[in-house]
């Protein structure tokens, strides 16, 4: 089965490479494309894909008040963001508007095909040198869980994996075929045992870990 790409970038030569890369990943195809952050919206809400790659400096909104936008509205795409940007401010909000990975302009194209399969896995996915850019911008203590991964059951990992993707509790619920109320009662031990109280710590926890790709 394949999997559906929206490329959102305001250059139009970055959106043909965006295209081309994607097209040599194996199963993947690009469904539809965008120049700002309204025809991002837009693209994504009508071609449902499975991850949007969504370039941060997006006019007409930015491309991290798409992202917030596409949350808001309910879209279950995963969005990966691009950026000529890497700091922690930068990376703290998409992490905080629901973006399932970032990659700088400057990495390597097989690390944004990493990322794009991560989140079409509805995994999280940071490239290594990103690595205390995304400690800096959760900003969570060390300590917080720490030990306690063995701890976890199959389910909590799994919903782990999916709080760290960015998904909502009703997206997770989906996900997993349950209730939101149970949903909601796995995440809620999950928290408790791990003693993390933010979805943000959840992701460093996730990635510190090793139960999502940093």
């Amino acid at each position: 089965m394949s999997r559906s790409i929206v490329v959102a970038d305001a250059q139009r030569l970055v959106r043909d490479g965006l295209h081309a890369l994607i097209a040599s990943i194996d199963g993947f195809v690009v469904v539809g494309e965008a120049e700002n952050g309204r025809s991002a919206v837009a693209a994504t809400l009508a071609e449902h894909p499975d991850v949007a790659v969504i370039d941060a400096q997006l006019p007409d909104p930015s491309g991290i008040e798409a992202i917030r936008e596409l949350r808001r509205l309910g879209s279950r795409a995963r969005c990966v963001v691009i950026s000529s940007s890497n700091s922690a401010k930068l990376v703290r909000a998409a992490l905080l508007a629901g973006a399932s990975g970032f990659v700088p302009k400057t990495a390597p194209a097989s690390e944004l095909i990493d990322a794009i399969e991560a989140a079409a896995s509805c995994q999280s996915f940071f490239v290594r040198s990103l690595g205390s850019c995304v400690a800096e911008a959760l900003g969570h203590s060390e300590a917080a869980g720490a030990g306690r991964a063995s701890e976890l059951t199959d389910r909590q990992r799994q919903v782990l994996r999916l709080v760290a993707a960015g998904l909502s509790t009703r997206e997770i619920a989906a996900e997993l075929g349950v209730s939101i109320k149970t949903a909601d009662t796995h995440r809620a031990k999950l928290m408790e045992k791990l003693d993390l109280h933010k979805a943000s710590a959840l992701v460093r926890y996730a990635i510190r870990e090793g139960i999502v790709t940093a």
